[in-house]
C-alpha cells in the first residue's frame, strides 16, 4: 500500500449518517493519522478486522439485511474482493476471523454466522452455519431478546467467545474449521441488566474484561482455555462517585503489557483509565479524561502500546492520545474529521 507514513490504519463509518465508508489512513513517526481516501462501496462498514499479513481487511455491513465483505489493502484505497455476502443476519456490529472462517455477530437478529474465506482471494462466500442465540435480560426496552454485539477469539484461537447484551451472557464456541459448524460448549451468565457489549483478554490470556453498556462497570473473569471456561470473579467502576448523567460503555482495550485498560463511555463522553493489580484480577478506576469529541464508540491501541485512538461518532473525528507508561493515563496529541466515525485498526 502507498502512504505518507510509517504506518496504515483503517476507520470504519455508519454511510447512513454521512460517513465516507471505509477509510484509509497513514500513520506517521508521531502516531499522527492522514487520510489518505476512502471507498464507499459497502454500507455503513461500521467495524473491521485485518487478516493477518497485512493484505486484507474485513467489514461488517451494519444494515438490516446484514453483510460483510473483504477488501484487498496493498494499494493506497482499499479494493473490494468479489460482491459483499448476506450473513443471514440482522445489523452486523463486529467479526473476527477464526479457523479460516469470519464469524459475524449480528445485533438486532441475535445471531452469530459464520463465512469461508476463499483460500484463492481471501474473498468470503455465504454462510455455512447461524448459530441463534437465545433469552432475554430484565430491561423492557433493550433486552427483549438476544442482541449478539461482539465475537471473539481466545488467545489459543480454539474458542469464540459471542458476547449478548441481551441475554446478559458470554457464550464460549467451539468452530468446526472443517465445515464451519458452531456450537456453544458453555454459557456464563453475567450482572442481570448488565448489558454485556465488547470484551477484550489480559495478554496473559489469564483473565478476561467484559465491558458493561446498560450500567458502567468492568466485569472481570478468569479464563481456562484448556477447559473452555469463564469465570465471573469481580467487577470495576468505570465512573468516579458522584458522576451525574447517563453512561453508555462502548469500546474497551487492554495494554499489552497487562498493566492498564481503558473503556469509553459515551454520554459522559469521557475514557475510563484503568490499573490492572498484579493477579489481573483487581483493575481500579485511576481517572476519567475527555475522549476529544462527542459519544466515543470504539477505542484501539497502537500495535507499539504508545498511543490510544478513539473514535468519536457525533462530533465525527478520531482522536488519539500519548499514553504514559507510568500511569496509563492518555494525553491528547491530535485529531482527523472523520463523520460519523465507528472504529480504528492497524494494520
Amino acid at each position: 500500500m502507498v502512504t505518507t507514513g510509517t504506518g496504515r490504519a483503517f476507520i470504519g463509518s455508519f454511510t447512513s449518517a454521512g460517513g465516507p465508508g471505509l477509510v484509509a489512513a497513514s500513520v506517521d513517526a508521531a502516531g499522527a493519522l492522514t487520510v489518505l481516501g476512502a471507498v464507499d462501496t459497502l454500507p455503513n462498514p461500521s467495524f473491521l478486522a485485518p487478516a493477518p499479513g497485512g493484505s486484507v481487511l474485513y467489514a461488517v455491513s451494519e444494515t438490516g439485511d446484514g453483510a460483510a465483505a473483504a477488501f484487498g489493502i496493498e494499494d493506497r484505497l482499499p479494493r473490494l474482493i468479489g460482491a459483499p455476502v448476506a450473513v443471514g443476519g440482522a445489523d452486523p456490529t463486529h467479526l473476527a476471523l477464526a479457523g479460516g472462517h469470519v464469524v459475524t455477530a449480528n445485533y438486532s437478529s441475535g445471531s452469530v454466522s459464520v463465512l469461508p474465506v476463499r483460500a484463492s482471494d481471501c474473498g468470503l462466500d455465504a454462510p455455512v452455519s447461524v448459530l441463534q442465540h437465545e433469552g432475554r435480560g430484565p430491561d423492557p426496552d433493550r433486552q427483549e431478546g438476544p442482541h449478539a454485539h461482539q465475537v471473539k477469539t481466545d488467545p489459543t484461537g480454539r474458542w469464540v467467545l459471542s458476547v449478548d447484551l441481551g441475554t446478559d451472557s458470554v457464550r464460549v464456541c467451539a468452530l468446526d474449521g472443517g465445515t464451519g459448524a458452531l456450537t456453544v460448549h458453555a454459557e456464563t451468565a453475567l450482572r442481570p441488566g448488565s448489558g454485556p457489549r465488547h470484551l477484550v483478554f489480559h495478554p496473559a490470556g489469564t483473565h478476561v474484561y467484559v465491558l458493561n453498556e446498560l450500567e458502567p462497570t468492568l466485569t472481570v473473569c478468569r479464563w481456562d482455555a484448556g477447559t473452555g471456561t469463564l469465570e465471573p470473579v469481580g467487577r470495576a467502576a468505570l465512573l468516579p462517585g458522584g458522576a451525574v448523567g447517563e453512561s453508555f460503555g462502548s469500546g474497551v482495550a487492554v495494554a499489552p503489557g497487562g498493566g492498564f485498560v481503558w473503556a469509553a463511555n459515551r454520554g459522559q463522553d469521557t475514557i475510563s483509565v484503568l490499573a490492572i493489580d498484579g493477579s489481573g484480577e483487581k483493575p481500579a478506576l485511576t481517572a476519567t479524561v475527555d475522549c476529544g469529541g462527542r459519544w466515543p464508540r470504539d477505542l484501539a491501541v497502537d500495535p507499539g502500546g504508545r498511543r490510544l485512538y478513539v473514535a468519536n461518532e457525533h462530533s465525527g473525528d478520531v482522536t488519539w492520545f500519548d499514553i504514559d507508561p507510568r500511569t496509563g493515563m492518555p494525553s491528547r496529541a491530535g485529531s482527523v474529521e472523520v463523520a460519523a466515525a465507528s472504529c480504528v485498526v492497524f494494520a
